[in-house]
């Protein structure tokens, strides 16, 4: 129907809405407590549960279990399967802290309304308490999510949504999806992961598609190294990526770290109290947005780097980037610096604010080339705007910046990480490729 015809249908002495509009087809419901579930069981109830699953499944209708406590093993969900709670009140325990619920090679999946939980025991099974592969159209809503030795929710070749879900205390990350396509994971609340908040992994690059926005996270550890571990948000070879609107905060590593993709978007997320560097795009990246987000709080705001096994080409500004601490709790060799880059990358329009080492800084060593520094604002640091000067080091051009209340110099050159020139500006002439005007110190 078009929009002018249903606006006629209605402003003509009716808001009678023509009969096919009023016949949409609802799903049945089964009630579980008619199947021979019984809430409150101390008994395990998993043959029972399986069965009222199959049914429903089988005959297009949605499982109903009311609140209460229910003990199972493992159950296999099928094709169409459909099963609701009553608003988290509906309490699924697994019997022997292994997982709850697995699917493989279905379709059209939903879990709403419950409770799961698993155990975290020391030397218990390091399985994941909700497992899917293959599956297309998951959706796992409203749902409280707890407890268990690995992860939350594994998903791998799957698509779908997992949103508007409380996940706490994991000994890996609360969900870990792998070779996703299109998935969205959005609006959930992240507490207390021993390794990682979200996790959007590939086998190899390729484009994934997901979009992970909106999400609180806090509270994330690295039992098991770091890197790949120790992130609120981790994206590894998963390209065309969007990371948006999420706070993310006491992480021990990285807030946001994609790894080895192409085409990310990373915007309008607040990241605070993240122990390296807050928001990260390293090694084999290509294509990063990195815009408009707010850090408060790391080891070091923004890097974008590893020129040497091909990083390049990105996007900084319009961030915030402020109270960068004087070392990291986690790595040693992180340096307190507001923005780092080394190739093809625009740093623009971003203000940097305490920052006990340099606001930001243009290469390493030989890896520097093309990179712009333009209209930033630098207030508070000890050193403005360090560019490498190392023999071999490509092009940079520095411009238009407000370089505030630098303690020991506005604009330096490096190389590594030893100063060669205290006022690059006085010196330009040795230097000539660093490009150096219009930028105000006061």
């Amino acid at each position: 129907m078009r929009r002018r015809s249903f606006l006629k249908i209605l402003s003509a002495g009716g808001a009678t809405l023509p009969a096919a509009a009023l016949s949409q087809p609802t799903k049945r419901t089964l009630e579980a407590t008619s199947l021979g579930i019984i809430p409150n069981s101390a008994q395990n109830q998993t043959s029972v549960l399986q069965s009222a699953v199959d049914l429903a499944a089988k005959s297009g209708s949605v499982l109903n279990i009311p609140a209460g406590r229910y003990i199972v093993d493992q159950i296999n969900l099928e094709e169409n399967c459909s099963i609701l709670g009553v608003g988290r009140a509906t309490e699924i325990i697994s019997a022997n802290a292994d997982k709850i619920f697995s699917a493989s090679n279905k379709a059209n999946i939903s879990l709403e309304g419950l409770s799961l939980i698993g155990g975290r025991m020391r030397g218990g099974l390091a399985g994941d308490l909700l497992t899917f592969e293959s599956c297309e159209n998951i959706n796992i809503s409203n749902c409280r999510i707890e407890k268990h030795n690995g992860n939350g929710i594994w998903l791998r070749s799957c698509s779908g949504q997992v949103t508007d879900c409380d996940f706490e205390d994991f000994g890996q990350s609360a969900i870990h999806a792998q070779n996703s396509t299109n998935l969205q994971i959005s609006f959930n609340k992240i507490y207390d992961c021993s390794n990682g908040g979200i996790r959007v992994w590939r086998d190899e690059n390729g484009n994934d598609g997901t979009i992970v926005t909106n999400n609180q996270i806090s509270g994330i550890g690295s039992e098991s190294g770091n890197g790949q571990n120790g992130n609120g948000i981790n994206i590894f070879l998963a390209d065309g990526v969007i990371v948006a609107d999420n706070v993310i905060a006491n992480c021990a590593f990285s807030a946001i770290r994609a790894n080895s993709t192409n085409n990310t978007i990373i915007t309008g997320n607040q990241c605070n109290d993240s122990s390296e560097v807050a928001i990260f795009s390293e090694f084999a990246f290509s294509g990063s947005i990195i815009a408009q987000n707010i850090v408060d709080g790391a080891a070091m705001g923004i890097s974008m780097a590893n020129l040497d096994v091909g990083g390049r080409l990105a996007i900084c500004s319009n961030n915030i980037v402020r109270n960068i601490l004087p070392f990291s709790p986690t790595n040693p060799d992180t340096s307190p610096v507001g923005i780092f880059a080394e190739a093809d990358t625009a740093i623009v329009s971003n203000v940097i604010e305490n920052v006990p080492g340099a606001g930001i800084v243009a290469g390493w060593g030989p890896f520097l080339r093309n990179v712009m520094v333009s209209n930033n604002i630098i207030r508070q640091i000890k050193i403005g705007i360090a560019a490498s000067v190392a023999p071999g080091a490509g092009v940079a051009k520095i411009n238009d910046n407000m370089i505030i209340e630098a303690s020991d110099a506005a604009i330096v050159g490096m190389a590594w990480r030893e100063i060669v020139s205290a006022d690059l500006v006085k010196d330009a002439p040795r230097f000539p490729n660093i490009s150096l005007s219009d930028n105000l110190v006061s």
